[in-house]
């Protein structure tokens, strides 16, 4: 056994010497690099004989850690294989999803397989190490997530969703809860997350989503969209996720609130920059991301510069790392084998936050096939990593040829079959896992333990088990507001179990303290009706009243909910915010969230006491206006599909995630296309940006688009050979038909004409080097 590890080691220490040596010292097996690929191409040639597997142990010694902390194994092959996402059930056992099938090799060759799986792990003898495994499902395509609930499993399989009852750790009857879960998109833009969150609904990054159970029936709403891969809630609620080039975003506001009007693009508080700092620091060479050899995204040690596969992000929301850890948010970047740490800061109801460090990460390894892609709290405290442990992780869809260039260099493709779990502690400390028992009285005092992991699941499962019994000390823990995590989780607790009282409810909106009223603001749609609105309508006015600056939002997005009872009532009320707060963006937003169908209406009523045309509620009010006569003037989506079936389904699959549905590009990812001079002018530059991608600055009608307001890259498609050019002519022609657009078709012969004219090529475009196009 010394010897084994031993030998391990010794390799692990090569390893991380050739790294070290890699930028002074050329290997012999170099990579051909042309004009085209930039001005670094010193990266496409850097490289080293391979990087190879090596064993948990060895990895677990190439990883430089923050001071004071510690990463300890949880569980390895061959009891975990490509791990993807993870759950913790009550008894602390891990459930895992496994997509094996994800990338075999640079063509996805085989991605088609039914080969994913959910395994549940579990550490019989209680030593902290992951011993026996059971395969729960088997023989899934491209499973991606998981969500335990009222005794069964959500399981995203693309494109459907599916709910399984759990016999005795097997699985039971199987309902279809949503069809189009994960409709359109490709593996790295498809629906993920499936967060439970304090609000007792399922939330998602990268859909426009949320689900719910109620009894036999699921409940699906839409919300706002957000985040790429990844999602979470800090201990009030609002969440946070991000977009592979974006630290953190996430939500000032409760989620279900301000996803009412389909006329609005966006909502501000909503997918707004928490942190908007992306940079990274590596701690060893990273030449094999997808856009290695463009200028800035490597520095000259040949190591990233910016996220570029943000994802997994996670609260901290645990008792175990100490108050200077309370809720920092930490993001994995499995390209930059590292896992960053962000300290949230509020200011009012605004979030922001900051890096915790300059110059170096939480954890950063030199393995290059350390990838973590998912970070999760324990019921111990700690801090769960999901590696991939993979070569590859830059899907096909997208794989540049620099790329697949330096994956072969370093022999990253096989082998496959391998993935780590493990779980970070404060040294000198022991984390102890929390087992929910079945105990009523028991689990609501949990709902204010200090752990958010166990407070949520002793929510979850009071509700899921019907503990009715348990509601007499549900009322007394929302009345102990010395405790506000007590009186949150208590109070969502009772809505869950449908026994929330109206009185209950406007007694916390009279609480001093803000995190409680802003529960109890959240919670007032799942209570209103037609018997108790006249209770709530009052309580409101007064905090407007009080010039309750922090409530307004809140109270200007209630309206919606208010307006089904009595509508002159809901508009006295949103007239009497307007008046108070024309000014606030967030306000604003939040108000005209009420208004669908009748924007101009109001806006007639706001300009009559309210005529400055500078005020926030009248500006944004105007861009609704413009946007809903922009849509009236769109061509119809229907014959469109009829007349491209293949571009139609093509743009839902490649480029609606980043583009949006309507065309109008997605806050944070791409900007519009259309009314777009890129897409309706020269065909020859929109071939090639389709093509081969667009990198940096570009402006669309009339507006510079950079970072951070969107990703500074677009993607190309035709690092594809197999795509084939009637395919991308179809799609071209689309586009340049669709919405506002109305520019000629695009040919089969005329995308491959550009095509063999740029069948070198192996780098995105500029807009200087689109502007030479002739």
């Amino acid at each position: 056994m010394k010897k084994y590890l031993y030998s391990f080691l010794l390799l692990a220490m090569t390893c991380f010497l050739m790294y070290c040596q890699s930028s002074k010292t050329k290997n012999t097996q170099q990579a051909t690099a042309t004009p085209e690929e930039g001005s670094k191409p010193e990266a496409a040639r850097f490289s080293l004989d391979s990087s190879p597997v090596i064993s948990p142990e060895a990895s677990l010694n190439l990883m430089q850690v923050a001071d004071g902390f510690e990463v300890k194994l949880v569980a390895a092959e061959p009891l975990v294989s490509t791990p993807v996402a993870m759950s913790f059930d009550d008894d602390g056992r891990m459930w895992i999803v496994e997509m094996e099938g994800y990338m075999p090799d640079t063509l996805g060759t085989g991605e088609d397989t039914p080969s994913g799986k959910i395994v549940i792990l579990e550490d019989s003898n209680k030593d902290g190490v992951a011993d026996e495994r059971r395969i729960f499902l088997d023989s899934l395509l491209m499973p991606r997530s998981i969500c335990l609930i009222d005794g069964g499993i959500l399981v995203a399989e693309p494109p459907s969703l599916w709910y399984y009852e759990i016999n005795n750790d097997k699985p039971g009857k199987k309902t279809l809860v949503d069809a189009a879960y994960a409709e359109g998109g490709n593996v790295e833009h498809q629906p993920n997350g499936l967060l439970r969150a304090m609000d007792n609904w399922i939330y998602n990054a990268k859909s426009t989503k949320r689900y719910r159970k109620e009894g036999d029936k699921w409940l699906i709403e839409d919300t706002h969209f957000r985040g790429q891969w990844g999602i979470t809630q800090d201990n009030y609620g609002r969440l946070y996720y991000n977009t592979n080039p974006s630290n953190v975003l996430g939500d000032y506001f409760s989620p279900g609130f301000g996803a009412a009007n389909n006329n609005q693009r966006g909502v501000s508080g909503f997918n707004e920059r928490v942190v908007p700092n992306n940079r990274v620091y590596p701690i060893r060479p990273t030449p094999g991301v997808n856009r290695g050899y463009m200028e800035g995204i490597l520095d000259d040690s040949l190591r990233l510069v910016d996220f570029t596969a943000a994802c997994g992000p996670v609260v901290y929301r645990g008792d175990l790392f100490g108050e200077a850890y309370a809720s920092n948010v930490f993001v994995a970047e499995p390209a930059g084998n590292l896992i960053k740490r962000n300290i949230l800061n509020e200011n009012g109801y605004v979030t922001g936050g900051e890096q915790a460090y300059q110059g170096k990460e939480f954890i950063a390894s030199v393995d290059e096939r350390f990838r973590p892609v998912n970070l999760y709290n324990g019921p111990d405290g700690a801090l769960y990593v999901v590696d991939m442990y993979r070569g590859i992780i830059q899907h096909k869809t997208y794989l540049t040829t620099y790329l697949k260039n330096e994956i072969g260099l370093r022999e990253l493709t096989q082998p496959l079959g391998y993935g780590r779990i493990y779980k970070v502690v404060p040294k000198n400390k022991t984390a102890q896992m929390v087992t929910l028992l079945d105990a009523p009285e028991q689990l609501v005092k949990m709902l204010g333990h200090a752990n958010g992991w166990v407070r949520d699941n002793a929510q979850q499962k009071i509700i899921d088990r019907r503990f009715t019994q348990a509601i007499p000390a549900l009322r007394q823990a929302v009345k102990e507001t010395g405790n506000p995590l007590l009186v949150m989780h208590a109070l969502w607790t009772l809505e869950g179990l449908g026994a929330l009282q109206t009185e209950e409810v406007v007694a916390l909106l009279n609480q001093p303290a803000w995190p409680v009223r802003m529960q109890a603001l959240s919670v007032m749609p799942s209570v209103l009706s037609k018997a108790n609105y006249k209770q709530f309508v009052p309580v409101l006015e007064q905090l407007m009243a009080s010039n309750d600056t922090l409530a307004a939002p809140y109270v200007a997005f209630l309206a919606n909910s208010i307006q089904p009872f009595d509508k002159v009532a809901a508009n006295n009320l949103l007239q009497q915010i307007v008046k108070s707060h024309p000014a606030n963006e967030y306000v604003a937003d939040a108000v005209i969230s009420n208004l669908q169908g009748r924007e101009e209406a109001f806006q007639k009523e706001v300009l009559a006491f309210a005529p400055d045309t500078s005020y926030a509620i009248n500006k944004q009010l105007q861009q609704v206006v413009t946007n809903i006569r922009n849509a009236q003037a769109s061509r119809n989506p229907e014959a469109l599909a009829k007349a491209f079936p293949i571009g139609a389904a093509m743009y839902a699959r490649s480029c609606q995630t980043c583009h949006g549905a309507d065309g109008n590009g997605v806050k944070a990812l791409a900007p519009p296309l259309n009314k777009s001079e890129w897409v309706t002018g020269d065909k020859d530059k929109l071939i090639s940006i389709v093509l081969y991608g667009l990198t940096g600055p570009v402006k669309v009608d009339g507006h510079l688009y950079k970072a951070p307001e969107i990703n500074g890259d677009m993607p190309g498609i035709g690092y594809d050979k197999t795509l084939p050019n009637e395919e991308v002519a179809q799609l071209l022609s689309f586009i340049r038909k669709s919405w506002q657009n109305d520019a000629s078709r695009v040919s089969t012969e005329e995308v491959t004409k550009v095509r063999q004219r740029l069948s070198d090529r192996q780098r995105a475009f500029t807009v200087e080097e689109l502007d030479k196009i002739q």
